[in-house]
């Protein structure tokens, strides 16, 4: 039977009604922010780079400049940790669009990330040893944010075994180098997109989804999340553009305790330090590391080191595109928050680093979920990765 025009014209002007991401909240979540604490030592040579945000974004990046290669000089005479580690917890899919923003001319949707956790050790100056891991992810439970869920639902079960590797769990693979969970004493992301720290920190009570009967157990009894300010208190009332990368309500039953708040850049140990780079996310911090190959920046930020220098790349269309606009990298940009922000403090973390010893070409960015090759990823497979990352002093 032919539809009469009228009825062809309403069908085309009636939009297809899509279940919302995330659904829409009341007002905002009872998660408590504790005061900032003086974890380690104040920086303050990057503080200027933060105060500068009233002239322009491109006078801020003249500053930032100059403040990276002060910082540069200060952090490279303090030291280095006692160790550091890599450890692979899941290679996943993420679309391209995000990973590499406007650059690559592949059509493939997704790049292939790996993600690591990393062991970060240190003596106190009283000789206490303390020990910090770096992005330990509780897979699992991440894949609940909002964003995920929806690609897993659109996606078979078959695909998603196949596009989605796992190396092990965050317990397992600390106790496999060496970690008793017992010792961790602090636990941290660059940010929280996608984190369900439950599992990692405890709760005070019961939690539905999973333990229903209990308050959840911490898997590190005695470890704290360095978290800045900001972000605590942004995950009270996010906004649209940050909602699908969010759990919020994963943390309402966290204990304030468990949280060790920092407001600002700060020298944790020799050759350890958290530094602000926002602008990918409200609260987002670096880790900086200095080694025996030298200084290491470590962030989501970019998702390959090739990134931060992208007229190396031969990911097809990115150098070009770089050449074209004139960008000094390609950042990482799924929720955009803050784009120039996020483009200055890039250039911070290029500037802080040291050449890799494996390829001059690149930078020792390493990004806390790296590009890597996959045969589902036609036309995205890295120039250069760095793998692991290991130290020993």
């Amino acid at each position: 039977m032919l539809l009469k025009l009228d009825q062809i014209a309403t069908s085309r002007r009636t939009p297809k009604v899509v279940a919302p991401m995330v659904a829409p909240q009341d007002g905002p979540l009872d998660i408590e922010v504790p005061e900032a604490e003086g974890l380690g030592a104040s920086i303050t040579t990057l503080d200027r780079v933060h105060a500068a945000h009233t002239e322009g974004y491109g006078a801020v990046l003249r500053t930032a400049r100059r403040a990276a290669l002060d910082f540069r000089a200060e952090f490279a005479a303090t030291g280095t940790p006692l160790h550091v580690s890599s450890h692979d917890l899941v290679t996943a899919p993420y679309p391209t669009k995000f990973g590499l923003w406007r650059a690559p001319s592949s059509p493939a949707p997704y790049v292939f990330l790996t993600n690591r956790m990393l062991v970060v050790r240190w003596h106190d100056s009283d000789g206490t040893l303390r020990t910090l891991l770096w992005e330990p992810s509780d897979a699992e439970l991440v894949a609940n944010t909002a964003f995920y869920r929806s690609v897993a639902e659109a996606t078979p079960d078959f695909l998603v075994e196949k596009l989605v590797t796992n190396y092990g769990d965050v317990v397992p693979r600390a106790i496999a180098a060496g970690i008793d969970p017992a010792e961790v004493d602090y636990v941290a992301f660059d940010h929280l997109h996608t984190q369900d720290v439950r599992r990692l920190v405890g709760t005070t009570k019961p939690q539905g989804d999973i333990s229903p009967d209990a308050p959840v157990q911490a898997w590190f009894p005695n470890a704290r999340l360095i978290v800045q300010r900001h972000e605590l208190l942004a995950m009270r009332d996010l906004h649209p553009l940050q909602k699908p990368w969010y759990q919020p309500e994963t943390f309402v039953d966290i204990d304030p305790a468990k949280y060790l708040v920092i407001d600002g850049d700060r020298l944790l140990a020799p050759g350890v330090a958290l530094i602000r780079t926002p602008g990918h996310a409200t609260g987002n911090q670096t880790l900086v590391l200095n080694t025996g190959t030298g200084i290491w920046t470590l962030s989501e930020n970019a998702v390959g080191a090739e990134c931060m220098t992208p007229e190396h790349s031969r990911i097809p269309g990115v150098a070009g595109w770089a050449s074209k606009w004139g960008q000094e990298v390609v950042m990482n940009a799924n929720t955009i928050e803050t784009t120039a922000t996020q483009y200055n403090f890039c250039i911070v973390e290029k500037l802080l680093a040291d050449r890799s010893q494996q390829d001059e070409r690149f930078l020792q960015f390493y990004p806390t979920s790296e590009l890597t090759a996959s045969p589902f990823g036609p036309g995205v497979k890295p120039t250069f990765t760095h793998g692991g990352l290991t130290h020993d002093a």
